[in-house]
């Protein structure tokens, strides 16, 4: 007898009839699409991006260079191919590109943490085919307040105009909001964050190293801070991109006594937007001290903690943000879960029906995951930063479980139907399957029949495919 773990290809140490202890169910949902060694990189990043079938991502260190590099994956685990990994130490290209890349057409960009020709880290332009490397701007390591200074989060693009934070630099050296053309040609500082007082917490009005992904939305970015802000404990903020001084503070964190406090501490994590209000995550503080999920308005006059980690089944310390789908949120935890190495989880937008999706196991699924996920066709995908057989981290994937969708012919109509109750399902349609399969929704919309999502559909000389879709 040889048997094999569904995390990984090598044989479990069984020779010849024996018994198997098994310490957790098989989730099909799940799949370890990648799993990364030292000279392919280590230690991928959140910030994912998926075009098609590929996905793209960067890794903070390893790589030819061991200063991490620029990744490309199917979706189905194949095709790994390294685009860029010319990242190096003597500052021209910028090294550690800690936070992942966003894609326009086919343009990825990025951030260094450090290096560039100024040492303080890049934002820099590469084509998806890993050809036409450019940095965009080099920023300053050394004290200088018209230069931000090593950023750990991804950017942002609204026009042509890439927006992002750094952890220090500006006129405090204490953090930055900051903008760059996708030419290069220009850059400057919408905000730089106010040099704090300590008492025994960092306190000022604005927050302190911010490292969370911006959001976008008719001109106005949002974001959180670490650190910092009226209580210690960091902040949730906005700023209008065509204003100076237009910087808002939309919620302090409150001060975390004991670890402890009601609406969490020190978000690490950028924010999603449904309708006007905006969903986040904090790596501290709530009820148990392991972290909350919350929501805050964009005005700033609503604030409620959705959900408060306990740091055992559920997970902790959740570092990175949510991705909406609906009325649903998806996120992870970097700790906690039922082997101690984070968790992937989903709850409602209103708070309710929290459910853990998966553990992970620091083995040959990853461990300590700190992504945003990406979801696409019903799949989620994301990285694990350690934890893997070679504890270089993985490239992971979850499929989304929809409703049963049921369908029955009605004359010369075929009849599809759903629960009601299931929201942010579109039904699609397609003449075949496979990876060459077009799908598109499907009309009429549905009308609610009996507390079904009712569809009639003509029938045609061709065979057509349905499915739900988020």
């Amino acid at each position: 007898l040889t048997a094999y773990s569904s995390h990984g290809t090598s044989p479990l140490a069984i020779t010849g009839l024996s018994s198997i202890n098994t310490y957790s169910n098989p989730i099909p949902a799940f799949r370890t699409l990648y799993t990364f060694s030292t000279n392919f990189g280590s230690g991928p990043n959140p910030g994912l991006a998926i075009s098609g079938n590929t996905l793209f991502g960067t890794t903070q260190s390893g790589g030819i260079s061991g200063l991490g590099n620029v990744f490309a994956l199917n979706t189905d685990g194949t095709g790994f191919t390294n685009l860029f990994n010319n990242f190096n130490s003597s500052f021209t290209n910028g090294f550690r590109p800690a936070a992942g890349v966003i894609l326009s057409g086919s343009t990825l960009y990025g951030t260094t943490y450090g290096g560039g020709t100024l040492g303080g880290g890049t934002v820099f332009a590469l084509g998806t085919n890993g050809v036409g490397f450019t940095n965009l701007v080099n920023f300053d390591l050394n004290v200088n307040p018209n230069s931000p200074d090593e950023p750990q989060a991804p950017v942002v693009l609204s026009g042509n105009t890439l927006y992002g934070t750094t952890w220090y630099g500006g006129s405090y050296n204490h953090g930055t909001i900051f903008s760059v053309a996708t030419n290069g040609s220009s850059s400057s500082i919408l905000h730089a964050f106010y040099t704090p007082t300590y008492n025994p917490f960092a306190n000022n009005y604005d927050g302190l190293f911010p490292s969370s992904k911006l959001i976008a939305v008719g001109g106005t970015l949002y974001g959180t801070a670490e650190n910092g802000g009226m209580n210690g404990g960091g902040l949730v903020f906005s700023v209008v991109t065509n204003q100076p001084n237009s910087f808002t503070v939309l919620h302090y964190f409150s001060t975390p006594l004991n670890v402890t406090n009601s609406d969490g501490a020190n978000s690490f994590a950028g924010l999603v937007l449904s309708g006007t209000n905006l969903y986040g995550t904090t790596f501290g503080g709530g009820t148990h001290g392991y972290g909350v999920v919350f929501a805050v308005s964009t005005n700033g006059l609503f604030f409620t903690n959705l959900y408060n980690f306990t740091g055992t089944n559920d997970g902790s310390q959740p570092h990175g943000g949510l991705t909406l789908s609906g009325n649903r949120l998806y996120g992870t935890t970097s700790a906690g879960g039922a082997y101690t190495n984070g968790t992937l989880f989903a709850i409602n937008t209103d708070g309710s029906n929290f459910k853990s999706l998966y553990s992970f196991t620091g083995t040959g699924d990853g461990g300590n995951p700190q992504a945003d996920l990406v979801l696409s066709g019903g799949t989620l995908y994301g990285t694990a930063e350690a934890g893997s057989v070679a504890t270089d981290g993985t490239v992971f994937s979850f499929t989304l479980t929809g409703p049963p969708l049921s369908i029955a012919r009605s004359g010369t109509n075929v009849i599809l139907t759903w629960s009601a109750s299931a929201t942010g399902y579109t039904l699609q349609s397609s003449l075949q399957l496979g990876a060459a399969a077009s799908w598109s929704a499907v009309s009429p919309l549905p009308v609610i029949l009996s507390s079904l999502n009712t569809v009639t559909n003509s029938i045609s000389t061709t065979t057509k495919f349905y499915r739900l879709s988020q």
